[in-house]
């Protein structure tokens, strides 16, 4: 049976160097189809590097890469006519209305023009650009840019389409309104590769991968990695939280902490001790008044543990 069969994307040992420096370090990677998939990770982490490394616009300095079967890089030509790549800042000619735009990319796919006014009709539709076909791009607000990006990046109607943190210059309704537009995408039968910094768009994906320091650090749905933290999750709400968080340092088990509002969120290794036992124990020892309890694991915790390395606080 094909090892790719149902993949998307399958990297083995992949590795890139800039200088001597892994910007991606021994990277294994399997993407089922038909899936949103993301890439999480601290800045410098590799996230764009592997982009650039599935769609052919980086070499790899070692390892394999196979995206929607084809060979990469040595394929990479012919990949390119079947994925859509949107960057983090808006690549489209600012200077050209939003139909030239489109008018052009559809020319950069080859699109037929009876095929090409097609897809811009649906496209135009689907994002909702019809009231700004005749501006110029340049003077579009972020999520109108970045409508007009997407459709841009899905004129020709890939099976893939790899996003660079697409939503990281919109307000929270664009945010919203994109990700829509994404699983409207995978209703159709498209696979998504997306980069993100936020917390709440990492757990929309079906599957995510945290990368740090080019290394794959932790892979699952968001759900598994929750479930499967490795750490107790402490809740603390206290007047003084200053006292609180300097009683939390001197013990050994916490590994990690953040602040929300008049709450602590605490992460403890499981020693097998109760841990809020012990963090109420500690906190009644230094005379601070605080209501201690258990909670569920976020996102964030899984992305802190995985990438942590001298985070008490």
């Amino acid at each position: 049976m094909n090892a790719t069969a149902g993949l998307a994307v399958r990297t083995r040992g992949l590795v890139r160097r800039f200088a001597g420096v892994a910007a991606v370090d021994g990277l294994d990677l399997d993407v089922p189809r038909g899936e949103i998939f993301g890439f999480l990770g601290p800045n410098g982490s590799g996230k764009s590097t592997t982009m650039r490394l599935l769609c052919g616009l980086l070499q790899p300095t070692e390892g394999t890469i196979r995206v929607l079967d084809y060979d990469i890089p040595a394929q990479a030509e012919a990949l390119r006519r079947r994925i859509g790549y949107m960057t983090q800042r808006f690549s489209l000619w600012e200077d050209l209305t939003v139909r030239e735009n489109l008018e052009f990319m559809a020319r950069i796919f080859t699109l037929e023009p009876g095929h090409a006014r097609q897809r811009i009709a649906a496209v135009t539709s689907e994002y909702r650009l019809a009231e700004f076909y005749g501006r110029a791009a340049g003077t579009l607000s972020g999520g109108q840019k970045q409508r007009l990006a997407l459709a841009a990046a899905t004129l020709h109607d890939p099976p893939l389409l790899l996003l660079d943190e697409p939503t990281s210059a919109v307000d929270p309704q664009s945010r919203r309104d994109f990700w829509e537009s994404l699983f409207a995408l995978i209703g159709r039968g498209a696979t998504i590769l997306v980069s993100t910094h936020y917390m709440d768009e990492a757990e929309r994906c079906h599957g995510i991968a945290i990368l740090d320091q080019g290394r794959l650090v932790a892979k699952g749905s968001p759900q598994q990695l929750m479930q499967d933290l490795p750490l107790h999750v402490v809740e603390i709400e206290a007047q003084n939280m200053d006292a609180a968080r300097v009683a939390l340092r001197q013990m050994p088990a916490m590994r990690s902490s953040a602040q929300l509002g008049l709450r602590l969120h605490a992460l403890f290794d499981r020693d097998g001790s109760d841990p809020v036992a012990a963090v109420q124990a500690r906190l009644n020892s230094a005379n601070v008044l605080a209501k201690v309890q258990a909670t569920e694991a976020n996102l964030e915790d899984v992305f802190v543990t995985a990438t942590l390395r001298d985070a008490k606080q």
